[in-house]
C-alpha cells in the first residue's frame, strides 16, 4: 500500500486528478458500470493509466433522492474493491459520511477519508479519522436549497465548524482538506457564484478540491445529458484551477489529466523570463 504524503497537496505542487469509481447501482453519471469488483479494477487501472493520482471509491450514491444505503450493504460494496486496487500505485479515497465504513476502508488500504458532510454528519468521524492518522476532505453541504441565501459566507460558516471539528480531534492541518460542494443544496446561480468567487477559500490555507463533473449546473448551461458533459466539466474545472483548486474530482481522467498539465506548464513556464 502507497505511503501518503500530504507534500503533493501543498500548493508549490502540481494539482492532483482524482477520478471516480462509483462502486453502485445509482449514481447519477455512471451507476451499475463498475459495481462488480472485476470491473471496478479494470476502471481503476484504465484511470491510473490516464493519469490520475486518487481512485476516489464510493458505494453509496449522493444524488439528489438517491437511496440511503444501510452501513453494511455499502461495506459490501468497497471492501471487495478496496482489496483489488490497494496494491495498485495510487492513492486511496473513500467516499463516505459514515464513521465506521470510513474505519473498516482505512484499514482496507484506503488513505483518505472524503466525507460529503464535512465531519459534520457522523460525531464519530472526525475521531475515526484522527485514529486512522489520514488526510479528510471535508465537502459543504446543505440538507436544503436557500436562494437568498450568501452561498460563500455559508461555507464559509460550515468550514469554520469543520475545521474546529478537526482539530479537536487531533486532525493536523496538513490532513485538513477542503470542497466547496458544487451541485449539493445549492442553486445554479449559487453554483456558479461558487465558482467565480473560489479564491476567496484561500483564506482557510488548505487544499481546495473542485467536483463539478458531469453535474446539473453544466447540463443546465449546455442542455445537455451526463455522458455528454465533459467539455463542460473540463471547462469548469480548468476555472477552478486559475481560482485556487488543488484537486480535481473528475469522471473522464485523460482530459483532465492533460489540462491540469498545461495549466501546470502556463505556471512554469510562462512565468520565466
Amino acid at each position: 500500500m502507497a505511503e501518503f504524503d500530504h507534500r503533493v497537496l501543498e500548493s508549490s505542487q502540481r494539482p492532483l486528478v482524482m477520478g471516480i469509481l462509483n462502486v453502485t447501482p445509482d449514481s447519477f453519471s455512471d451507476g451499475g458500470q463498475f459495481d462488480a469488483p472485476a470491473a471496478a479494477l479494470a476502471h481503476a487501472i484504465e484511470m491510473i493509466a490516464e493519469g490520475a493520482d486518487i481512485i476516489d471509491v464510493g458505494g453509496e450514491s449522493t444524488r439528489p433522492g438517491a437511496t440511503v444505503v444501510e452501513e453494511l450493504d455499502e461495506l459490501e460494496r468497497v471492501l471487495p474493491v478496496l482489496d483489488l486496487i490497494k496494491e495498485l500505485p495510487v492513492l486511496i479515497s473513500i467516499d463516505t459520511y459514515k464513521a465506521k465504513v470510513a474505519a473498516a476502508a482505512c484499514k482496507a488500504g484506503a488513505h483518505i477519508v472524503n466525507d460529503v458532510w464535512g465531519l459534520q454528519k457522523d460525531p464519530d468521524m472526525a475521531g475515526v479519522v484522527a485514529d486512522a492518522g489520514v488526510p479528510v476532505i471535508m465537502m459543504h453541504n446543505r440538507t436544503e436549497v436557500d436562494e437568498q441565501l450568501d452561498i460563500m459566507a455559508d461555507i464559509e460558516r460550515f468550514f469554520e465548524k469543520s475545521l474546529k471539528l478537526a482539530s479537536d480531534a487531533g486532525i493536523p492541518e496538513e490532513h485538513q482538506i477542503l470542497d466547496p460542494g458544487f451541485g449539493f443544496g445549492k442553486t445554479l446561480q449559487q453554483n456558479y457564484q461558487i465558482l467565480n468567487r473560489l479564491s476567496e477559500l484561500r483564506k482557510f490555507n488548505r487544499p481546495i478540491l473542485a467536483g463539478a463533473s458531469r453535474k446539473r449546473m453544466i447540463g443546465y448551461v449546455l442542455n445537455n445529458e451526463a455522458p455528454e458533459r465533459m467539455a463542460g466539466s473540463l471547462a469548469v474545472h480548468t476555472l477552478s484551477l486559475q481560482n485556487g483548486a488543488q484537486i480535481l474530482r473528475v469522471h473522464d481522467v485523460k482530459p483532465h489529466a492533460d489540462a491540469v498539465r498545461i495549466f501546470q506548464a502556463m505556471k512554469e513556464l510562462g512565468s520565466s523570463q
